[in-house]
């Protein structure tokens, strides 16, 4: 038995019901990409029922989809990265984290100065490409840490590789989890950078200090039962690094999908989670909809090497944890329906409706693999 979670980070599809409370009334992450590029040609995620969930230009619905389909609510009191993977390993966020869109308070600028040395640079909410073309240059001279933050509870620290060695930087990153996790900031991102003025490029060294998961998991109740966990790419550090038994560094999305397959060669038994992140970080926030709808029919041309992996009783899920339709005003997460879509060789293909929580889909997993039910969550796992 084996279960594999393919995170498409960002891949809203539909503004949700509140979404004018967050200010993103009419987002629709897969929709205005599909439009903007006069058409999304994804095949392979089409056959799955990605067009039943969600029709939009290019995108159809199926007769006979291969996988079951839907689309999930999220019950978190959030939009962001945390709140959406917790929620979907069955821990939702009932109260909105700590977020800082005006920079954060003087306390918090002053201990950063003691931890690095130095005055920082920047203090505001900026797209981290956009924060090292204005202040990139300013840091090589000075060698002050650039701070900044988005509309996610984080605070992120980048520095050029050549002027702060990473180990400094993990360092500083570390120490700054422990000053600002009081005020109810989850994450602290280290964004270490290469290159020149003009030309300056985040590297694949970034490193998340995160929170734990203030319940169980889904990967709680495996590792009990002594369930291997396999944890790829930036998610081990999503759950602070919490009941994984194997955590496999990837960067960039081909990257991850490499681990991602060669994980499923050598896991006989267990889970594997993983998450293309450039979708969020270089598509979505830098407001790219072409290079999302490039990314994605990259993805879906290497689906067949996932399913042709899966055996009978393995599910292969396709989920999101949050929108970030780069058609949108702002640079922000925008509070979308997430797609679901539930592959499997022997199991039933249908329609799983509009479901209240994506910790159904942890519900149903602790239900299929036989450990103790979550604390949140409806199983779909018979409907499967």
């Amino acid at each position: 038995m084996r279960a594999t979670i393919v995170v498409l980070d960002s891949f809203g599809v539909g503004a949700m019901p509140d979404a004018a409370d967050w200010g993103d009334e009419g987002s629709d992450t897969l929709g205005h990409i599909a439009e903007s590029v006069g058409g999304l040609h994804v095949p392979n995620l089409a056959a799955l029922g990605l067009g039943n969930i969600h029709p939009a230009p290019g995108l159809a619905p199926v007769q006979g989809p291969l996988a079951s389909w839907g689309r999930m609510a999220i019950a978190s009191d959030g939009k962001d990265t945390i709140a959406g993977h917790w929620e979907m390993a069955g821990v939702p966020v009932p109260k909105r984290f700590g977020v800082y869109p005006e920079g954060f308070p003087p306390e918090v600028v002053v201990a950063l100065e003691r931890i690095t040395g130095k005055a920082i640079l920047g203090n505001i909410a900026a797209s981290g490409t956009t924060i090292l073309d204005d202040l990139g240059p300013e840091h090589l001279r000075t060698g002050q840490a650039i701070v900044y933050t988005s509309a996610d509870s984080v605070l992120q620290i980048a520095a050029h590789e050549e002027v702060v060695p990473l180990k400094l930087l993990y360092k500083w990153c570390e120490q700054a989890f422990e000053v600002v996790s009081p005020l109810n900031v989850v994450r602290v991102i280290a964004r270490p950078f290469v290159g020149t003025p003009g030309k300056f490029v985040r590297t694949t060294g970034r490193k998340d200090f995160a929170r734990q998961p203030p319940g169980t998991t889904l990967m709680d109740r495996l590792s009990e039962k002594g369930i291997p966990t396999v944890g790829i790419g930036k998610i081990p550090s999503i759950f602070g690094h919490r009941s994984f038994s194997e955590e496999v560094d990837a960067g960039h999305n081909p990257d991850i999908l490499d681990q991602t397959i060669a994980a499923l060669e050598r896991t006989e038994h267990g889970l594997i989670f993983s998450n293309l992140v450039d979708l969020d970080a270089m598509y979505g926030h830098r407001r790219d909809p072409a290079g999302y709808a490039r990314a994605l029919r990259e993805i879906d041309a290497r689906i067949p090497e996932l399913t042709s992996r899966m055996r009978d009783d393995d599910w292969l899920c396709f989920i999101a944890d949050h929108g970030c339709d780069p058609t949108f005003r702002g640079s922000d997460h925008t509070r979308e329906y997430v797609p679901l879509l539930v592959y499997r060789p022997k199991g039933r293909c249908g329609n799983i409706g509009t479901r209240r929580s994506l910790a159904d889909l942890g519900q149903s997993l602790a239900a299929w693999f036989g450990v103790p039910a979550l604390d949140a969550g409806e199983s779909f796992a018979g409907e499967v």
